[in-house]
């Protein structure tokens, strides 16, 4: 059986990766910095931003309220304000959720 190496989680994200993820511009993701204060993106000496899994989770969130569900940016703050722990909640199912079926496929593959 041939080894595997270790899922290796990042620690940080630059700007570029993040817009990646959701398939929009850094501008956008710029954008949204500024007006949610629950992204706080690390920055390193050259003033490059790097965002924790935290931010990128907050990221998927706000994606979800303005994109998906059509808010407003005043709707979307107002929302996560009010119910930022339903958020919260279902961002970790979809992500219990997402890491079950990694292991699965795993283990479809070794059989």
């Amino acid at each position: 059986m041939p080894y595997k190496q270790p899922k290796i989680e990042k620690i940080y994200f630059s700007i570029g990766e993040v817009a990646g993820m959701f398939e929009v511009n850094t501008s956008l993701i710029r954008f949204w910095e500024r007006e949610f204060d629950i992204i706080k993106p690390h920055k390193n000496k050259k003033g490059n931003r790097l965002f924790t899994q935290k931010d990128v989770d907050n990221f998927r969130i706000i994606y979800h309220l303005v994109k998906e569900e059509g808010l407003t940016l005043d709707g979307a703050r107002r929302r996560l304000k009010n119910k930022r722990t339903d958020e919260e909640i279902n961002l970790e199912i979809v992500k219990s959720l997402e890491s079950i079926k990694d292991m699965l496929l795993e283990v479809k593959d070794a059989l």
